[in-house]
């Protein structure tokens, strides 16, 4: 008979012994963490090159990071930097663990540094991460430190990890997807199976037919479409739809998945954050969640120059307040810095005044270099002509998304971008365009034409540079 007493201390016994286990496991796998953040590139940021506007607001409670994505595809020598053609604003409610993404499209018209006007998405490529982080800082009245850059070759390797995604499409998107599967499988050296084409053809190509299960080079190669209806809105809406999807799936993914996607994901980041600093973030990583995305700017024009298609955003100052009420819930005290205001000026000096911009952009042609890359000087100069413009396809801004695409508004009317049905894959994806898995994903709107050539950036000469930066597709 066992005396009074032992079972307690038997019990204890076996709970300190548990206890032991967890905690040499919680080692093992700190250790096996902090050894594959190595395998990220953490090169030193020039804080002296970070410019911001000394009278922005200072967003106390919050931390914002800017997430950049690259092409593999586009290179040039001359440059410091790849485009980068995916630009998203991460806030972070420090407090709640919100995340709130916004994106920036790639062919709004800003000054990207040292006065200079053109596509936002060349800021990357002549300045790197210093010079788009202050583009979005001048620009957007934010006070941005820090920055990810991913290669999109990295999230083929990671969805494939996590087992790939189930992703609702239409007949038009599985055409571009398709074609666009062939050169993703051919960069990252991985297969696919084609999806197979309904028959015959759906009346309507833009209606959601149903769930279909892609592996990484398809939903990467999903993420780059931009020739249907919705253009290069649809683009960044479908990249801020994959990257909550992939999200959701890691939350209850196995650790051995988990350091497989770091195997293969981390070599192809680069970040500013310090090992120390993401180390420091993974113990409450589990609680975060994306709150809700949106599109910068949501109101906007176009600029039609040389058959080149600039999104003018209408105007800076409404829309950087709807961007830091979005961001930050900043309330209607919050006005705009002088420096927002004159630059608003100059956008619409530069393109010949507010009554040359259109509602109406011309349809991306899927060829590459069918459009001149405009760069403009403060000063006005550069090679520009804002008489010389055309726009024989229409892309109606001011009506909805069935044939046209409504910016006040999101992919919503019409067609709902649902055909009437909710996207469902056991996450909701509803008629306003939300991805729902207790979080929304809400499009606001995007808009993208042409693809981006810095044979014109010249810093006020003709555009007759012979260096190209068409990365054949926009991505």
């Amino acid at each position: 008979m066992a005396r009074p007493g032992s079972k307690k201390r038997i019990a204890l016994f076996v709970l300190e012994i548990i206890c032991l286990l967890l905690f040499i496991g919680g080692l093992y796998v700190y250790g096996q963490i902090d050894s594959r953040l190595n395998k990220i590139e953490t090169p030193q940021l020039d804080e002296s090159k970070i410019v911001t506007n000394v009278t922005a607001p200072q967003m106390t409670g919050y931390t914002t990071y800017a997430l950049f994505g690259i092409d593999q595809r586009s290179k040039n020598a001359a440059l410091t930097a790849q485009n980068s053609d995916t630009i998203i604003i991460a806030s972070i409610n420090n407090d709640t663990k919100e995340v709130k993404l916004a994106s920036v499209y790639r062919d709004t018209l800003l000054d990207i540094g040292n006065d200079t006007y053109t596509k936002a998405n060349s800021a990357y490529a002549y300045g790197g991460p210093e010079q788009a982080i202050s583009m979005l800082n001048t620009m957007l009245d934010l006070n941005i430190t820090d920055y990810v850059t991913v290669n999109f070759n990295a999230m083929v390797s990671a969805i494939d990890a996590l087992g790939g995604l189930d992703i609702p499409l239409s007949y038009a998107e599985m055409v571009f997807m398709n074609d666009y599967c062939v050169e993703t499988s051919e960069e990252t050296g991985k297969s696919y199976t084609p999806v197979e084409l309904p028959d015959p053809k759906p009346e309507n190509e833009e209606e959601i037919l149903g769930t279909y299960h892609l592996n990484g080079v398809q939903s990467v190669s999903y993420c780059r479409i931009r020739y249907t209806a919705s253009m290069d809105m649809g683009r960044t809406e479908r990249q801020r739809r994959v990257i909550g999807m992939m999200v959701d799936k890691a939350k209850t993914a196995g650790i051995a998945t988990i350091f497989n996607i770091m195997d293969e994901v981390f070599p192809m980041i680069s970040t500013s954050v310090s090992k120390t600093e993401i180390l420091n973030m993974i113990p409450s990583l589990m609680g975060y969640n994306i709150a809700d995305t949106t599109g910068f700017p949501s109101k906007y024009k176009f600029a039609d120059v040389k058959k080149a298609s600039m999104v003018v955003a209408d105007t800076l100052e409404e829309n950087v307040k709807e961007l830091h009420k979005f961001l930050y819930g900043a309330d209607e005290n919050y006005e705009p810095s002088q420096n927002i205001v004159a630059a608003n000026a100059k956008i619409i000096e530069l393109v010949g005044g507010a009554d040359t911009l259109v509602d109406q952009a011309p349809l991306a042609s899927n060829e590459a270099g069918t459009s001149d890359e405009i760069v403009w000087q403060g000063d006005g100069s550069g090679n520009y002509d804002y008489n010389d413009y055309s726009s024989d396809s229409s892309y109606d801004n001011s009506s909805d998304y069935d044939s046209s695409y409504d910016n006040s508004s999101d992919y919503d009317s019409g067609s709902d971008y649902s055909g009437g049905n909710d996207y469902d894959s056991g996450n909701d994806y509803d008629s306003g365009n939300d991805y729902d898995s207790g979080n929304d994903y809400d499009s606001g709107s995007d808009y993208d034409s042409g693809d981006y050539d810095n044979g014109g950036y010249s810093d006020g000469d003709d555009g007759s540079g012979d260096g190209s930066f068409d990365d054949g597709s926009g991505y």
